[in-house]
C-alpha cells in the first residue's frame, strides 16, 4: 500500500503530502506485521500426500525449512521389510503394511502432542486408502490379512485428528519413474510401471473422495519445485493462501 503522488506546492500542501505519507507507511507497516505473524497463529498440521517418486519428501523438507515446522518422515531407511517386499511382495505384504501403520500411529501420536506446526511426509490414511487396497486386488495379500488390516486401521483412526491440509502431489507415471531412478535406492529398481499405474489410479479415487479436511491438488510434470526457486515459491504461495490466507480457497 502506498500514495505516489507528485508536489511542486509548499505550504499546506506540503503539510498534506507528509500527513498521507506517514499514514501510508504505517498501513504497510501494519500489513506486513500482519502478514508475519499470521503463518505463526495456531498450530498447523499439513500432510503431504502422494505416489512413490511424488516429491513428498522433498516437499515436506522444504515446508519444514521455510515455515519452521517439525518434520515427520515415512520410515524408509530403516524400514527391516520394505526390501524384501519388492522382491516377494506376497509373502511381505502384510508385514510391511502393519509395519508402515504402526509406525505411523506412533508418528500421528506425536503430531497430536506436539504444541507447535508439523509437517508430515505421507499421512496414515494412504496405507489403507492406496497400498493395502492395491495389494489386495492384485491378490498379493490374503482376504482374511487385508480384513484383519483395515479392522485395525479403522480402530487406530478413530482415535486420530486429520490433517488441517492435505496436499496431494499428482504426478504421471514418467514423472515418478524419472524421480525413482534420480534418487537411486536399490530395492526400488524393481518396482514395475503397471505397480506404479494402479497405484496412480488408487490415489486419484481416494483424493477424489477425500471430506477429512481441506485439500490442496498439485501437479508435479510441469515442475520442478526441488531445484527450481519459482515453482517452490508458487507451491508455498498456494499453502499459505490455505492456511493463512484470509479468503481461503
Amino acid at each position: 500500500m502506498g500514495f505516489v503522488e507528485t508536489c511542486h506546492c509548499a505550504g499546506s500542501f506540503a503539510h498534506v503530502y507528509s500527513a498521507r505519507s506517514s499514514h501510508a507507511r504505517a498501513i504497510t507497516r501494519a500489513s506486513t506485521s500482519i502478514r508475519v505473524l499470521l503463518p505463526t497463529h495456531g498450530k498447523k498440521y499439513v500432510a503431504v500426500a502422494g505416489n512413490i517418486g511424488a516429491g513428498k519428501s522433498s516437499l515436506t523438507r522444504i515446508l519444514s525449512d521455510y515455515f519452521k515446522w517439525e518434520s515427520f518422515f515415512e520410515r524408509v531407511d530403516d524400514n527391516p521389510y520394505l526390501a524384501d517386499f519388492y522382491e516377494d511382495m506376497h509373502r511381505w505384504s502384510f508385514n510391511l503394511q502393519v509395519f508402515f501403520l504402526s509406525s505411523r500411529f506412533e508418528h500421528q501420536r506425536q503430531i497430536e502432542e506436539a504444541p507447535h506446526s508439523v509437517v508430515q511426509d505421507r499421512s496414515i490414511y494412504e496405507d489403507a486408502e492406496i497400498f493395502a487396497r492395491n495389494l489386495h486386488e492384485m491378490g498379493l495379500m490374503a482376504a482374511r490379512d487385508y480384513e484383519n488390516y483395515q479392522d485395525l486401521f479403522k480402530v487406530m483412526t478413530s482415535y486420530l485428528k486429520p490433517p488441517d491440509l492435505l496436499v496431494y502431489l499428482k504426478a504421471g507415471v514418467p514423472t515418478l519413474v524419472n524421480h525413482i531412478q534420480s534418487r537411486g535406492r536399490e530395492f526400488e529398481s524393481t518396482i514395475r510401471i503397471e505397480y506404479l499405474q494402479r497405484l496412480n489410479k488408487h490415489y486419484e479415487d481416494w483424493v477424489n473422495r477425500y471430506d477429512l479436511g481441506p485439500k490442496l491438488i498439485i501437479d508435479v510434470d510441469e515442475m520442478d519445485f526441488v531445484n527450481d526457486e519459482s515453482d517452490q515459491s508458487r507451491i508455498i504461495s498456494q499453502i499459505e493462501a490455505r492456511l493463512f490466507g484470509l479468503f481461503p480457497e
